[in-house]
């Protein structure tokens, strides 16, 4: 099977180690696929500077397939993290770099590219959503993080192209779980995954609500621990449908694979390591 990342790619740059590590949603799901043996791409915009340079070479590093992203004249994005007792901590970003300058607009040859995949991977970052109806009605099943920071409105926009639907939701209780994945359910979408972190996780699909326990590990660093677990599931699920006899019993698999891909990652330094020492003075 193949999976697609569509969208955003970042470093993100630790002050505290004067350390970059490549990552963002959409990158980090082509590369955790592709650790977890399956074949992969990523298609998005890179900048012309040693944060993309140094983030293309580390995706190559694991094979992944980058032949149909952008190269525009400016800064890739970035954001500036730190750790607290082990969980990471925004400071900031230049907001995607060139990608949200640019955007994705798909060409005739991405659309026939687009149909080799058996599952496409957005986000609510990827400044992608353009390419939603397009993809949708293609056929190609669409998966999407809504991450933690989302509206009314971008539920409503996205949600009637999609199949699942990911939400990092540490803040919401099991019954406003519930509650957002009925909404969802409501615009059309299929699935819902929410991430709770040490909390466990969540799916909703078909009317069946499946609650996954975490794998408890002591933590080194949480950065791309939630992108590792929908990845897994999501990975595996669709590996599953196509001759599943049982769904349920494939759901349940694919969530436990998922807790301890997820617990594993929180060993790894940066979202899949690769970190490169950088001046922040000058980024």
């Amino acid at each position: 099977m193949r999976f697609l990342g569509l969208g955003d790619n970042v470093v993100d740059i630790y002050e505290s180690r004067q350390t970059m590590y490549p990552g963002g949603n959409a990158l980090n799901f082509a590369v955790f696929a592709r650790k977890l043996g399956f074949e992969s791409a990523f298609l998005g915009a890179f900048g012309t500077d040693q944060i993309a340079e140094h983030v293309q070479s580390s995706a190559k590093a694991y094979e992944v397939d980058l032949s149909h992203c952008r190269i525009y004249e400016g800064e890739n994005g970035y954001a500036r993290v730190t750790l607290k007792d082990g969980d990471r901590v925004f400071l900031g970003s230049n907001r995607g770099g060139v990608l949200s300058q640019y955007g994705l607009t798909l060409s005739n040859k991405d659309v026939d590219y687009l149909k080799t995949f058996d599952l496409i991977h957005c986000n609510i970052n990827g400044f992608s959503d353009d390419a939603l109806p397009l993809i949708h009605q293609l056929g190609i099943p669409i998966s999407y993080d809504f991450s933690s920071e989302f509206t009314e409105e971008d539920i409503k926009r996205v949600a009637k192209y999609i199949d699942i639907a990911c939400f990092s939701c540490s803040h919401l209780t099991e019954d406003e779980l519930k509650d957002l994945a009925s909404h969802v359910a409501g615009y059309g979408c299929g699935g819902v995954l929410c991430t709770q972190g040490e909390q466990g996780a969540f799916l909703f699909t078909e009317g069946q609500c499946y609650r996954q326990p975490a794998h408890y590990i002591k933590a080194r660093d949480t950065m791309g621990a939630g992108d590792a677990f929908l990845t897994c599931f999501l990975v595996h699920y669709y590996k599953a449908l196509g001759n599943a006899a049982d769904k349920t019993k494939a759901i349940k698999k694919a969530l436990e694979l998922a807790a301890d891909f997820s617990a594993q990652q929180c060993l790894v330094e940066g979202s899949f390591g690769m970190g490169k020492k950088v001046d922040i003075t000058e980024e």
